[in-house]
């Protein structure tokens, strides 16, 4: 399955919002906001991926 950019891009948006939401709902943001730094990195590193992986050709 081939998945495009905007698709990826899109699905990732989407699950970091509902992860978000989520911890926001349980408080869980406020207690662990020293951790902020990991989903940036992860979504940085994703996007990295994402541009290798779709890059057109």
């Amino acid at each position: 399955m081939k998945l495009k950019k905007r698709t990826f891009d899109f699905i990732f948006i989407v699950v970091s919002t509902a992860i978000l939401l989520t911890l926001s709902a349980y408080g869980l943001l406020e207690k662990y906001m020293a951790f902020a730094l990991i989903p940036i990195l992860i979504a940085y590193q994703l996007g990295q991926y994402s541009e290798r992986k779709f890059k057109n050709k």
